[in-house]
């Protein structure tokens, strides 16, 4: 099965035409032909089947024939990480959280930060390749990077976790999450959040969680949580 996507698809949608990229993809790459079906996800979790009208390598015109309704989990998961100083590991990272079923990243700004930058568009289209490759409809959304103080200063209702590696007695993430409850994880940069960012925090709600013994990478950190997560609402 071979998932596009398309943000402007909905259900009074009838007929669509693929742009130039795709459509070349499509006839020379996948070798498909009048008569084959396609899939199509507007990320926001409808599933379209369209049928080829046209196998132009310019513009693949194909008409929906069907749409199925993929409903989402009833928790959300928000990530709060740091970027990281490899830009492709912060990459991987998304990569991997998208299959796994993140909801939503926010890249923060810590003290410690050596990256303040993020190439957002090209972050969208790792996330929209994820999502196509691992069959899901639903497409996380991607914040705008934003200061830590900003961060934790929003109003927010869901579960609030806070991951560093400060020597404390801390939370272990799998037994204080529960099924179909909203959660929102902080990840800190290389350096680890400062000691200050910890105690705002904690001012905040935050409660301080551990990802096992070993200390981690901050994008490996950010996946072992997502996938405890993601586990407990299987």
């Amino acid at each position: 099965m071979q998932l596009f996507y398309n943000p402007s698809l909905d259900n009074s949608a009838n007929l669509f035409s693929f742009d130039k990229e795709e459509s070349k993809h499509i006839v020379k790459v996948l070798r498909k032909k009048e008569g084959d079906e396609l899939y199509i996800t507007n990320g926001k979790g409808d599933l379209f089947t369209a049928k080829i009208l046209a196998a132009d390598i310019n513009m693949c015109k194909a008409a929906i024939i069907s749409t199925q309704k993929r409903h989402p989990k009833m928790f959300r998961l928000h990530l709060a990480v740091a970027p990281t100083k490899s830009a492709e590991r912060y990459e991987w990272f998304l990569e991997k959280a998208t299959e796994i079923g993140v909801h939503e990243i926010t890249p923060i700004l810590c003290d410690h930060s050596e990256r303040k930058i993020l190439k957002m568009e090209r972050l969208q289209k790792v996330v929209q390749s994820a999502m196509k490759q691992s069959l899901r409809t639903y497409l996380p959304k991607i914040n705008n990077p934003v200061s830590y103080t900003e961060f934790i200063a929003q109003d927010h209702k869901e579960l609030l976790f806070i991951a560093h590696c400060e020597d404390e007695e801390k939370l272990d993430l799998k037994r204080c999450v529960a099924a179909d409850k909203d959660v929102t994880i902080l990840i800190g940069p290389e350096g680890d959040f400062s000691h200050k960012e910890i105690k705002e925090a904690y001012k905040k709600g935050f409660l301080p969680i551990s990802l096992g013994e070993a200390r981690l990478r901050t994008e490996t950190a950010a996946i072992v949580a997502c996938t405890a997560v993601a586990l407990i609402n299987r």
